[in-house]
C-alpha cells in the first residue's frame, strides 16, 4: 500500500479543495435534520392535542372493554320495594341457563301478608239476555255513569315469599349485602352503606370511596370492582355483574341437553349413553348442537369466514386477469403508442384512486348487501393497482433477451412469450400472491360495511357493546387464516422467485 507524504497531500488538497474539505452544509446537515424532526413532533402532538387527549382517557373503561373480550358477566337484578322485601330476576338469556341458582347469591326468603294494588278491568258491559242496540259509541260517557269514574285498581291483601336480605360474592374482597332498605358494599378493605326508598332516592350513609360514582345527590351509584365487575344501585333495584373469566356456554348453549354436564359425562354420552333424542345419535346431536349454538352461531361465523376468504380470492383472480393483458398496453417499451399507454394508465389510476371501502359501498348500493359487492370493489381496487404494478415490472425488463428471440425472426407473440414473459411472470404471480393474502384482511373491512363475509357480522357484534367476547372469537379466526394464508404466500412466492424466503 503505497503512502503519500505531505507535499503530495498538499498538491492533491490544492487541485481538489472539495475532496478533503467538507462544505458547512453537509457538516451542519445531520443536526439540521433532526431539529426539523423534532419541531415537526413537537407541532403534532400540539395540534392534535395528544397530551389533552391522553390526559383526559378514561383507561378504566379501556381496561373493563379488553376484560369483556375475554370474560362473561352473569347479571341478577335485585328488586327493592318500599317495604324492603325483594325479588331477584336473571335475563332472559342468563349464561347460567333456566333456573339459575349459583352459589356466589345467597338469598334468604320468608313469607309475608301485605296489602297490594290489583288493577281492576274497565270498559266491559254486563251482558243481558235479549237483543238490544244503541246509537252510543262503546264506553261513552253517559252522565253520572261515566267510567272515568270507575276505580282503576283495588287493594287486595296477599300472602307471598319474599327475599328478605341478598348477599352477593364477587371474589374474597368483593361483597354487596341488601336488607331492610340499605344496601353495603364492600371491597378492597373499604366499605360503602347506602339507603334506598325503593322508589326515588340513593342516600349514601358513608363517605363514597374511590371505586364508586354518584353523579348528583339521590340518584344512582355506580361501583366498579374491576375485573371482578361492577354493580349499580338505584332507588328500587340493585343491579348485579359479575364477570367470570372465560367464554360461557362456548361448546352447548343452554337449550342443549348437554348443558350443564362435564366432559366426562359428555364423553360417556357421546360413546355409550342412551339416545337423547330418538332420532338422531348421541353424536349427531352434539354436532348439531355446537353448530347451531344461539350464542355463538358457530356455523353462520364460519360460514361468513368462508365467503371473506372466497371474495378475497375471487376478487384477485378476476384483478390479475384483467390486469394481465392491458399492463402490456401501458408499458411503453412494449405498446408503442403514447395514446394507448396514457389512456390505460390513467383508467388504472381511476380504479385505484377511489379507495376499496368506497367502491364497496357503492357496489354495496348498486347490488345490495352480499359477497357480490366485496369482490366487484376488491376486483375494481386490484385491477388498477396491479396493471400499474405490472406495466412497471414490464418497462425495466433486459431488452436483450427479447432483441435476442426477435433476431431469430420469431413472430411478435411469440417475442412477447419467449422474450418477455419469462422475466415478468414470476413477478407477476408473487404481486398477486401478496395482494390475495392482503385482500383477505381487506375483506374483513369492507364486509363492515354490508359488503358480506364475516365484516358483517363482527360490526354486528361490535354494535350491540354487550358481546365483546364474539368479536374477540371472530378476530381469533381472522387471525388464523391471516397467518396461514401469509405463510402459504410466502412458501408459493419463494418458489416462484427461486429463493428461500425468511
Amino acid at each position: 500500500m503505497m503512502s503519500l507524504n505531505s507535499s503530495e497531500m498538499e498538491a492533491i488538497a490544492s487541485r481538489h479543495p472539495d475532496l478533503l474539505q467538507s462544505s458547512g452544509w453537509k457538516r451542519f446537515r445531520t443536526a439540521l435534520f433532526c431539529v426539523v424532526i423534532g419541531f415537526y413532533l413537537v407541532y403534532s402532538w400540539w395540534f392534535f392535542a395528544i397530551g389533552h387527549v391522553l390526559g383526559n382517557a378514561n383507561w378504566s373503561i379501556a381496561g373493563s372493554y379488553l376484560a369483556d373480550w375475554v370474560s362473561y358477566e352473569v347479571r341478577p337484578d335485585i328488586a327493592v320495594a318500599p317495604d324492603g322485601s325483594m325479588q331477584i330476576a336473571y335475563p332472559r338469556f342468563s349464561p347460567l341457563g333456566k333456573n339459575p341458582d349459583p352459589d356466589w347469591v345467597r338469598l334468604e326468603r320468608e313469607t309475608v301478608t301485605r296489602t297490594v294494588e290489583v288493577p281492576v278491568e274497565t270498559g266491559k258491559q254486563p251482558s243481558t239476555s235479549g237483543s238490544s242496540f244503541s246509537f252510543m259509541a262503546p264506553n261513552a260517557a253517559t252522565g253520572a255513569a261515566s267510567s272515568a269514574a270507575e276505580p282503576q285498581s283495588r287493594r287486595e291483601t296477599v300472602t307471598e315469599e319474599v327475599v328478605s336480605r341478598a348477599v352477593v360474592t364477587y371474589d374474597s374482597a368483593t361483597e354487596i349485602r341488601v336488607a331492610a332498605n340499605e344496601v353495603r358494599a364492600t371491597h378492597d378493605g373499604e366499605t360503602l352503606v347506602a339507603r334506598i326508598d325503593g322508589r326515588e332516592t340513593v342516600e349514601p350513609l358513608t363517605a363514597l370511596p374511590a371505586w364508586a360514582t354518584q353523579k348528583r345527590s339521590g340518584e344512582k351509584i355506580t361501583l366498579s370492582f374491576g375485573a371482578a365487575g361492577w354493580a349499580e344501585i338505584d332507588a328500587d333495584e340493585v343491579s348485579i355483574r359479575n364477570r367470570f373469566f372465560g367464554w360461557a356456554n362456548f361448546i352447548f348453549d343452554t337449550n342443549s341437553p348437554f348443558f350443564g354436564k362435564s366432559a366426562s359425562e359428555v364423553f360417556g354420552l357421546l360413546t355409550s349413553g342412551e339416545r337423547l333424542d330418538p332420532a338422531h345419535s348421541n353424536l349427531s346431536l352434539a354436532w348439531d348442537n355446537i353448530l347451531y349454538n344461539a350464542e355463538w352461531q358457530h356455523l353462520d361465523v364460519w360460514t361468513k369466514l368462508l365467503q371473506t376468504i372466497v371474495m378475497a380470492f375471487v376478487g384477485t383472480l378476476f384483478a390479475s386477469i384483467i390486469a394481465f393483458p392491458l399492463c402490456f398496453i401501458a408499458a411503453r417499451n412494449i405498446t408503442r403508442n403514447r395514446l394507448l399507454n396514457q389512456l390505460t394508465k390513467r383508467f388504472f389510476d381511476f380504479l385505484r384512486s377511489v379507495d376499496m371501502l368506497i367502491w364497496a359501498l357503492f357496489f354495496t348500493r348498486a347490488f345490495g348487501p352480499g359477497p357480490l359487492a366485496g369482490m366487484s370493489a376488491i376486483f375494481f381496487t386490484d385491477t388498477g393497482t396491479l396493471g400499474k404494478l405490472y406495466a412497471e415490472a414490464l418497462e425495466n425488463i433486459d431488452d436483450k433477451q427479447r432483441e435476442g428471440v426477435k433476431s431469430v425472426g420469431a413472430a411478435p407473440l411469440a417475442v412477447q412469450r419467449f422474450g418477455v414473459l419469462p422475466q415478468v411472470l414470476p413477478v407477476f404471480a408473487s404481486q398477486a400472491l401478496y395482494f390475495w393474502e392482503s385482500n383477505t384482511r381487506s375483506a374483513t373491512i369492507i364486509g363492515a360495511v354490508g359488503a358480506g363475509g364475516i365484516g358483517l357480522k363482527l360490526w354486528e357484534a361490535m354494535r350491540t357493546n354487550s358481546d365483546w367476547e364474539n368479536v374477540a372469537y371472530m378476530v381469533i379466526l381472522i387471525l388464523i387464516v391471516v397467518f396461514i394464508f401469509d405463510g402459504l404466500s410466502n412458501a408459493l412466492r419463494s418458489r416462484l422467485i427461486g429463493q428461500k424466503m425468511h
